[in-house]
């Protein structure tokens, strides 16, 4: 089944390229399009993405604050910012605001269907340090523990996310526990189903809002 891509960007050329980039893929089908964050909020209602490209600075509602709208009504669509700059501020606001990470406009036909491949299997864009930096940063919710979603993880799950949230990779949490990576990637992908999120890095999130793992120290 073909990858489901919203495409959103005030540029219409922009849009564009980024249309023509996907073509041919196989796996991926663009679905829509939008020119502001409002209009992207509407298409995703309708054609229920599973990833979308989201531009950070358009007129009427940036890309930030569409992200949380989205992430809101639908926790599963994964977002991936674009952006022209390579700023870590966007990318912590955008982390936080719900993105799986972000990806420069510059980037290669094979680098941004690469990347998209990863997000639809919950990979994410941010580097581990920048990830345990920001998690160092939060802390639980003060109801954290209260609710039931942890209790559905099992001991291995949990041992797996609190790995997840150190940064590391599904190859470098199976060598840390002696089990193939592919077993380390069904475990993440139910961990992702359970504490229905998109992607590592908001698993990450939840599990130190939640009180699931340890704040990992940066």
């Amino acid at each position: 089944m073909a990858t489901r891509v919203l495409l959103v960007d005030d540029h219409e050329l922009v849009r564009q390229g980024i249309g023509a980039m996907l073509q041919g893929s196989g796996d991926i089908e663009v679905v829509g399009q939008a020119r502001t964050g409002r209009e992207a909020i509407e298409v995703a209602r309708r054609e229920l993405p599973d990833i979308v490209l989201m531009d950070v600075r358009m007129p009427d509602m940036d890309g930030l604050e569409a992200t949380r709208k989205i992430k809101e009504e639908r926790s599963r669509t994964a977002v991936v910012m674009l952006t022209m700059h390579d700023n870590p501020t966007y990318l912590r606001d955008a982390v936080r605001a719900g993105a799986a990470g972000y990806l420069l406009k510059d980037v290669s036909k094979e680098e941004l269907v690469d990347a998209i491949r990863q997000v639809a299997t919950g990979g994410a864009f941010i580097e581990s340090q920048m990830l345990k930096g920001m998690l160092s940063e939060m802390k639980p919710a003060p109801t954290a523990g209260s609710g039931s979603v942890g209790k559905n993880l099992t001991k291995r799950e949990r041992e797996i996310l609190a790995l997840v949230a150190e940064g590391l990779s599904n190859r470098e949490i199976a060598d840390r526990l002696v089990l193939s990576p592919e077993t380390v990637k069904s475990h993440v992908a139910a961990i992702l189903e359970k504490l229905n999120v998109s992607d590592r890095t908001q698993a990450a999130i939840y599990a130190v809002r939640n009180g699931l793992v340890e704040t990992p120290t940066s």
